[in-house]
């Protein structure tokens, strides 16, 4: 009965990761759609305003405002702040690379918490394991391109994403919280809230604006008053931040992370389809490798986590005292 169970949550799990992660790919194009017309700030508050409000709506019906309270606001604040810097680099990114290409490199945030593991919660990292590390760092490096003369700068900001990103996992690991989903969800929303507001308030002037380059005109472009119809895509991107922060917060409380989070890449087929379809973007030979490198060594750390958690599980069984 009891693996019954296990198993039952671990379908959901998976089914749950799948939906967050294809519905925050979603959103990644809407906002590299409208990276082109408004800057950053104006679009991660309307879109962080909105997932906040329906996420607050799920906090009610899953255990009123009051499961918001807590005495850990600090790690929260912390997590938040980690993922601010994170989605705004990657975002930064988008206004420039290619859809598929900078979601590839973000991808690398399973090896940062691999090395990370090391110095903050003591782990032991294996031979094979750290192979799998250099062999999607070497991915990278590939998308890099260092070949061509100069190294894509632009492309180092995925990476700045994907070490925030295992390093907010990382402090969740450590202080061990065990919230639902919906109030996870909701510190984070908040967190990107006040961030985004404090440098629209900073920057929101236009007085940074006008460079040439795509990324640092989306962060320090003006404010501008959204038509009818965008105002419908950034209701649309805050949907799907809300409901693709639940999804992946629910599938890591459904199931063990080594089973669910290989699925996490399924959004990476997806962002190569939308970005053909809508701005033409065909990867090339060089990028191919580079996302294959990547995905190869993240799916093989994922591999060797369940392998060691079976071999600890094997152990634990070996030692019990019969009944």
């Amino acid at each position: 009965m009891l693996s019954r169970i296990r198993a039952d949550r671990q379908i959901q799990g998976i089914i749950c990761i799948i939906l967050g992660a294809w519905a925050l790919s979603t959103q990644d194009v809407v906002i590299k759609w409208m990276s082109g017309t408004y800057p950053l700030h104006e679009i991660v508050l309307a879109r962080a305003s909105i997932a906040m409000t329906l996420t607050l709506v799920v906090v009610h019906f899953e255990s009123g405002l009051g499961g918001l309270k807590t005495r850990h606001l600090m790690p929260l604040i912390g997590r938040g702040l980690l993922l601010v810097v994170a989605n705004m680099s990657y975002f930064l990114a988008l206004a420039t690379m290619q859809l598929a290409e900078a979601m590839a490199i973000f991808f690398i945030g399973p090896l940062f918490i691999t090395i990370l593991s090391v110095p903050f919660l003591g782990e032991k990292v294996g031979p094979v394991r750290w192979c799998a590390v250099i062999m999607g760092l070497a991915g990278v490096i590939v998308m890099l391109r260092p070949g061509d003369g100069v190294i894509q700068v632009i492309a180092l900001l995925p990476v700045l994403a994907a070490f925030c990103y295992a390093s907010m996992q990382i402090i969740t690991r450590r202080i061990g919280i065990t919230y639902k989903a919906s109030t996870l969800a909701f510190y984070i929303h908040f967190t990107f809230v006040i961030a985004s507001g404090t440098i629209g308030l900073a920057l929101g002037d236009g007085r940074f604006a006008g460079s040439s380059n795509p990324s640092l005109e989306f962060l320090f472009r003006a404010w501008v008053m959204p038509s009818q119809q965008d105002a419908l895509l950034m209701l649309l991107c805050g949907s799907l931040a809300a409901i693709g922060g639940y999804m992946i917060s629910q599938a890591y409380r459904l199931a063990e992370a080594t089973s669910i989070a290989p699925f996490e890449y399924s959004a990476l087929p997806l962002a190569i389809i939308w970005g053909i379809v809508i701005w033409g973007d065909w990867p090339d030979l060089v990028s191919v490798a580079g996302i294959l490198l990547i995905v190869g060594g993240g799916l093989f750390v994922f591999y060797r986590e369940s392998i060691k958690g079976r071999q600890v599980a094997v152990r634990k069984a070996e030692v019990q005292p019969d009944r």
